[in-house]
């Protein structure tokens, strides 16, 4: 598994499964010309994209951003959600010497079944809490429409995901410290309710753009994926947060990205001066 060691906070990305889905739609209107330069595609234009949650431990406490793609998907929804691997987040875990039970803290930047699925599993024919003794925090607009979806978004927000584990849920409404160095702000744009996550440490900051911006590949504001229910919400968030990063010196961390885990640009955006790259079995040939 990767790590990466940001001062006091260890992260560490788990196996969350991986997902092979339409490049064109990843990208929305950029063309295949400009985009697959930056992102390579299989000869059925699926792009590779992993759905590993991000374990952070910090002040002897266990956060977990998102929770993967589960392992409890029919095959309809396999084949859907284009998941070629399911999770094995109790193995990573196990590989820590923590189990499910020790997780604290479960950071959810939004609802969607790639993100929310592993919230819960089957035991004896029923669906239970993967997370037991975990807060979980989302958004209180992503939590409303996730009940109440639209015609769009109700395909993506599955009942099994959420249900059982309501007891554990805390919402926010635009911002929340979740421990001092961690907070979480609603950005809506992906979804309604979507939210992105920053590391703060010793005057360093790392940024979790979650899907506004799923890979390295993304950066442009104007790259959005045909996926987002809101684009141009996307867009002028992450022009804010990508223009602010990029003069503070900020990186950015991936729970999508194939290829890398987190990465830091110079001042243009143009020239990488720090990456931390994703260890990885080739899926596309």
């Amino acid at each position: 598994m990767d790590q990466y060691k940001f001062h006091d906070m260890t992260l560490t990305w788990l196996n969350g499964g991986v997902t092979l889905l339409d490049g064109g739609a990843m990208f929305g209107v950029v063309p295949k010309a400009l985009w697959s330069k930056r992102y390579p595609a299989d000869e059925l234009n699926r792009i590779e994209l992993s759905t590993d949650p991000i374990l952070i431990q910090y002040e002897g406490k266990n956060l977990l951003i998102d929770s993967g793609v589960g392992n409890r998907m029919n095959d309809k929804q396999l084949r859907n959600n284009g998941v070629i691997q399911q999770s094995h987040l109790e193995d990573s875990l196990a590989v820590l010497g923590l189990l499910t039970e020790d997780i604290d803290y479960v950071l959810m930047t939004h609802m969607h079944a790639d993100h929310a699925s592993g919230l819960t599993k089957v035991e004896n024919d029923e669906f239970v809490s993967t997370f037991p003794n975990a807060k979980i925090f989302v958004s209180a607009i992503e939590w409303n429409e996730m009940r109440n979806p639209n015609i769009r978004s109700r395909n993506t927000y599955w009942i099994e995901n959420w249900e059982t584990i309501q007891p554990q849920v805390e919402t926010f409404e635009e911002e929340l410290e979740v421990i001092p160095g961690i907070r979480m702000f609603h950005t809506g744009g992906h979804s309604n309710g979507h939210s992105v996550i920053k590391l703060q440490q010793n005057g360093e900051t790392i940024v979790h753009m979650a899907d506004i911006m799923p890979t390295h590949a993304h950066q442009n504001p104007l790259w959005v994926l045909a996926y987002d229910d809101y684009p141009m919400d996307s867009i002028f968030a992450k022009e804010t947060l990508v223009s602010e990063a990029l003069k503070e010196g900020h990186a950015f961390i991936f729970y999508h990205d194939a290829y890398y885990r987190l990465i830091k640009w110079d001042e243009t955006g143009k020239q990488v001066i720090e990456k931390l790259e994703r260890t990885r079995e080739e899926i596309l040939s």
